[in-house]
């Protein structure tokens, strides 16, 4: 059934393919810059990818202003101002960014305060709050999971109150995405599960939260058939360039997917577990996920029934009954689970995955108040994240 009204956004022009790398000197100079600022992580020096970046630049007059390789796994406030100080101190003008969720979300931040003038970022947090148009922007992803680099939210943690902080706008969209499979192969087996089954998760309720929408949709749909058809197979053998480009792009429809339509209780408890108990985020989705399916069952029914044709084939999905075809998505996912835990170790329940049960008021408490509970299609109060949270141990 198709909404009465929806609203579709996506201007993040997208370079995929291999060597796509090489086209940034180009795109740079479309967009009127020539000094822009690298953002990053350890883990990605030592891989070596930020080698390959940087001598893409070997043939272009343009300079790299400076480059910041010391994002912590969990974005912070002080690294945001940090590398926001740098920006100015090396007059660059404008941002790359290069790593997996953390060093993109960073990313974004250091752009609110560089294009806002203001060192508190706090001010910014919540939806819709930036009213001044950014800095040129280009984020290379080197993990297929959070979607980021064509997505309009950001979260930053507030190590003073404990607490991730939530952005959401437009103005945080990169101007480009680089999706070159170059950037995954040396993806560790673990995190390319884990990112994997995040990218399954912004799929999944992309497509059944309240604002959903035909675009999104479409998608939605086409992310979790690659996910489903490429994930066992990347993490049995990274070399797979076919497979590892196969998930980038499933990262990438995902994101635009859920940029559009938004997350739900998953990723609210998810928020919650990773704040608290400092959970993996794609691990914590991966757990979590059907066990909140289970929890929206009698409103998602149909849905998840839907949802059984890309995850699992035409095959499993003609020869279900009709009324199991919801149960056995659940099913399918519960046993993509458990393979990767086989394949790599990924854990299945909170417990291996350090939660503790007495975290599980405060992680309730947390997630109630999350944005993400909001598109939620069924409301959950503390208990049901208990009672959810409990299954999932």
């Amino acid at each position: 059934m198709l909404p009465d009204y929806y609203e579709f956004y996506n201007p993040v022009k997208i370079n995929a393919g291999n060597e796509a790398l090489e086209t940034i000197p180009y795109e740079l100079k479309q967009m009127n810059v020539s000094r822009p600022i690298i953002i990053t992580d350890k883990g990605i020096t030592n891989a070596g990818l930020l080698k390959v970046l940087i001598d893409s630049f070997d043939d272009s007059e343009l300079v790299i202003g400076v480059v910041f390789d010391e994002t912590p796994p969990d974005s912070s406030l002080k690294t945001v101002n940090k590398i926001a100080k740098l920006y100015t101190e090396y007059n660059c003008d404008s941002i790359i960014a290069l790593g997996g969720g953390s060093p993109m979300d960073t990313a974004k931040g250091v752009n609110i305060i560089i294009s806002e003038k203001d060192d508190d970022l706090r001010k910014f947090m919540g939806a819709d709050r930036l009213k001044t148009p950014q800095k040129p922007f280009i984020a290379i992803p080197t993990t297929s999971g959070t979607g980021s680099e064509v997505t309009l939210v950001a979260v930053i943690y507030d190590e003073v109150n404990n607490v991730k902080m939530p952005f959401t706008s437009n103005r945080l969209l990169p101007n480009i995405a680089i999706v070159d499979p170059r950037m995954t192969l040396s993806l560790p087996a673990r995190i390319t599960a884990a990112t994997g089954m995040d990218a399954l998760t912004h799929a999944v309720e992309a497509y059944t939260c309240l604002q959903k929408n035909p675009m999104s949709d479409a998608y939605a749909f086409a992310a979790i058939k690659l996910v489903s058809e490429n994930l066992l197979e990347v993490v049995k053998n990274g070399d797979n360039k076919q497979a590892r480009f196969a998930m980038a792009n499933a990262s990438t429809m995902a994101g635009i997917a859920f940029s559009n339509s938004m997350v739900g209780a998953v990723h609210a408890i998810g928020h919650a577990c990773g704040a608290i108990a400092h959970v993996h985020h794609g691990n914590a989705m991966a757990i979590l996920l059907p066990y909140v399916m289970k929890f929206n069952m009698d409103m998602l029914e149909n849905l998840y029934a839907e949802l059984l044709l890309p995850i699992a084939g035409e095959e499993i999905f003609a020869e279900t009954k009709t009324g199991e075809k919801a149960m056995k998505t659940i099913e399918i996912i519960l046993i993509m689970n458990h393979s990767l835990n086989k394949l790599c170790g990924m854990p299945v329940k909170l417990s291996d995955a350090g939660v503790k049960k007495e975290q599980f008021e405060q992680i309730a408490k947390t997630a109630i108040n999350d944005g993400a509970m909001l598109p939620n299609p069924k409301e959950l109060n503390e208990k049901d994240v208990i009672d959810i949270l409990t299954e999932a141990f």
